[in-house]
C-alpha cells in the first residue's frame, strides 16, 4: 500500500485552517469534514465518522505545524493531516482502526523534552507521517504505579517522571538514557542506551511486559512468555508492529550517592585498554566515555567516566581505579547525590538552548563498533571530524558486553565486546554545512559497516534502502517482516523508518 502524499493544495489548506470540530474523513477528497460543513464533506463523497474520543483530534494549521518536523530539524514539510491527543488508551485503539478503514498512516510521536521544548529519538523523520495521523504521546504520560520491583508507566511519560516517582520509594530504573526527558515508549522503540549499559544492558532489557495497540487495532499485552514474537518485534522495532501505550519495567534499589571519576587520555590505545579493563572488572555501576577536542583544537583526547554508587560510607577511591594507566594528574573526582548525576545533562541542555544550538539541524550518527576494530574506526573518525563537525555537541564512545543486550532486534557486532560511537552534533548557529555533515555520516557509516559495525536506530544516515536494512538486521529481518505482516497487515504504522519495500 502506497503512502498518501499530501498535495500542495491540501497542505496549504491544512496550514491555513482554523480550529473546528472534526466529524469525519472524506476519503474521496482526502479532507476532513467538520461540524460547520455538510455531512458529505468538501466536494461530495462518503464521510467516515470520527469515533467519539476521550481526547482530541486536531486538524488546524497551528496544531499540525509542530508535527511537520522532528527534533533533528533535517526532514521538514512532512505535515500530517491530523494530530491525536489521546485522552485514553482506547482513543489509540479507535484511531488505529480508523486509519486502517480510511487507508491512512498513523505513528506515535514522543514529543518529549521539557516544557514546550522538543526532544525525541526521531532525528531524521522516523516518526513523521505525512498524509496521516500523528499521535501526541504526551496525552498518555502517567506513572501508573510503583511497586517493590516493577513500575507501570504510560508510554508518553518520561524517564525523568518515572525516576522521580521511583526514587520517592527508594527505587530506580536500572537502565536509563543519558538524557532523562525522553519518552519511555519512544526510547523502547529504539533501544535506550546510557552509561549503565555495561551492567544492565539497554532500557529494553529491563522491560517485563508491554500493552500495545497493534496495526490491526487490537490492544494486547506482550511479554517474553505471552506473544513473544510481538514483544520482540516491538522492542527496538521502530514502531512497526504496534503503538506502545503502557509498559511494566523493572526497578532496583536506589543508591543515595555516586563517586564519579573522570580520567583523561591522550592516546586512543591506552583509553581503549583501560576501558575494557574496567568493564571486565565490573567495579562500577556507570561506565561512559567521550572523545573530545584538545584545548588548542589541534586533535582529540579521550575521557573515561566511571561511577561507583553507594549509600552510607563512601567507597575507598584508590582501589577502584587501581591498575589503570597513570592519568591521575588530570583526574577529576566528584562525590554527588545520585539523582544529580543522572540528571547531569540538564544544565548542558540549558546552555545549548541559551546559546542557540538546540533548534539547529542535528545530523547525528549512532553506531555500535566491534571492539577489535574500535581503534581503527576511531582513527578514521579522528581524521575525518573537526571541531566544527561537533559544534556545541559531543561524541560519546565506550564499551559494553554484547551479551547484556537480550532483545533480538538490538543487533550487535559479532564480538563479546562492542563500543558505542555516538556523534551528537549541535552545529554552530549560522549557516552550517548540514549537507556535508550528512554526507560525512554516510561515509563514516559505510566504513564502520565494512568493519563489522551496526547502527543504532537513532540518527541521520541518508540513502538507507530496504536492502541495507535487511543487511543491518541480518537473520532477524525475516522475523521482523513476518511480525509486520501479522500485526500490521495493512501497513498503516510508522512509515518513516523505511525498513520495508
Amino acid at each position: 500500500m502506497s503512502t498518501p502524499t499530501p498535495s500542495r493544495r491540501r497542505v496549504l489548506g491544512a496550514i491555513g485552517a482554523t480550529a473546528a470540530t472534526v466529524v469525519g474523513w472524506n476519503a474521496a477528497t482526502q479532507t476532513w469534514a467538520t461540524a460547520a460543513g455538510s455531512g458529505r464533506g468538501h466536494g461530495g463523497g462518503h464521510v467516515t465518522p470520527v469515533p467519539p474520543l476521550d481526547g482530541t483530534l486536531k486538524t488546524s494549521g497551528a496544531d499540525l505545524a509542530p508535527f511537520s518536523k522532528d527534533f533533528g530539524n533535517l526532514v521538514t514539510d512532512t505535515v500530517p493531516w491530523a494530530v491525536l491527543v489521546p485522552g485514553s488508551v482506547n482513543d489509540v485503539v479507535k484511531m488505529v482502526n480508523f486509519a486502517r478503514t480510511n487507508d491512512l498512516k498513523i505513528a506515535a510521536n514522543g514529543r518529549s523534552g521539557t516544557g514546550d521544548d522538543l526532544e525525541s529519538h526521531s532525528n531524521y523523520g522516523q516518526a513523521s507521517v505525512p498524509g496521516g495521523i500523528s499521535i501526541d504521546s504526551r496525552g498518555l504520560s502517567k506513572v501508573v504505579s510503583v511497586g517493590s520491583s516493577t513500575a507501570v508507566v504510560e508510554a508518553g511519560a518520561t524517564w525523568a517522571q518515572l525516576t522521580d516517582a521511583a526514587m520517592a520509594k527508594g527505587k530506580t530504573p536500572p537502565a536509563m538514557p543519558d538524557y532523562m526527558h525522553l519518552s519511555v515508549g519512544g526510547t523502547l522503540s529504539v533501544g535506550g542506551i546510557g552509561g549503565t549499559v555495561g551492567k544492565y544492558g539497554l532500557a529494553v532489557d529491563t522491560v517485563e511486559s508491554l500493552d500495545i495497540v497493534t496495526g490491526t487495532g487490537r490492544l494486547v499485552t506482550a511479554s517474553a512468555a505471552v506473544r513473544p514474537d510481538l514483544f520482540n518485534a516491538a522492542l527496538v522495532g521502530g514502531g512497526q508492529v504496534g503503538i506502545i501505550v503502557r509498559v511494566t519495567v523493572k526497578l532496583v534499589p536506589a543508591k543515595e550517592r555516586i563517586v564519579v571519576f573522570s580520567l583523561v587520555y591522550d592516546d586512543a590505545a591506552a583509553y581503549l585498554a583501560d576501558s575494557e579493563k574496567v568493564l571486565a572488572g565490573g567495579r562500577f555501576e556507570v561506565q561512559a566515555g567521550e572523545m573530545l577536542r584538545t584545548a588548542d583544537d589541534s586533535g582529540w583526547r579521550f575521557k573515561l567516566e566511571l561511577g561507583a554508587v553507594y549509600t552510607g560510607t563512601a567507597p575507598a577511591r584508590e582501589p577502584l581505579i587501581a591498575g589503570l594507566r597513570d592519568v591521575r594528574a588530570e583526574a577529576v573526582i566528584d562525590d554527588m547525590p545520585f539523582r544529580d548525576y543522572i540528571f547531569r545533562f540538564d544544565a548542558y541542555v540549558d546552555y545549548l538552548k541559551e546559546a542557540g544550538y538546540w533548534d539547529q539541524p542535528k545530523p547525528w550518527l549512532s553506531l555500535f563498533l566491534p571492539a577489535s576494530k574500535a581503534k581503527r574506526f576511531l582513527e578514521i573518525a579522528q581524521a575525518d571530524l573537526t571541531s566544527n563537525d561537533l559544534g556545541g555537541g559531543f561524541l560519546l564512545t565506550y564499551p559494553y558486553r554484547t551479551s547484556k543486550l537480550k532483545r533480538p532486534l538490538a543487533v550487535q557486532p559479532n564480538e563479546p565486546v562492542a563500543y558505542l560511537f555516538d556523534l551528537l552534533r549541535f552545529p554552530h548557529p549560522g549557516e552550517p554545512d548540514i549537507a556535508g555533515m550528512l554526507e560525512q555520516n554516510r561515509r563514516l557509516y559505510d566504513k564502520a559497516v565494512a568493519l563489522g559495525a551496526k547502527r543504532y536506530l537513532v540518527g541521520a544516515i541518508p540513502g538507507m534502502t530496504p536492502a541495507e536494512w535487511r543487511k543491518h538486521f541480518g537473520n532477524r529481518y525475516s522475523g521482523l517482516r513476518d511480525a509486520k505482516r501479522r500485526y500490521d497487515p495493512a501497513g498503516v504504522l510508522t512509515p518513516g523508518q523505511g525498513f520495508f519495500d
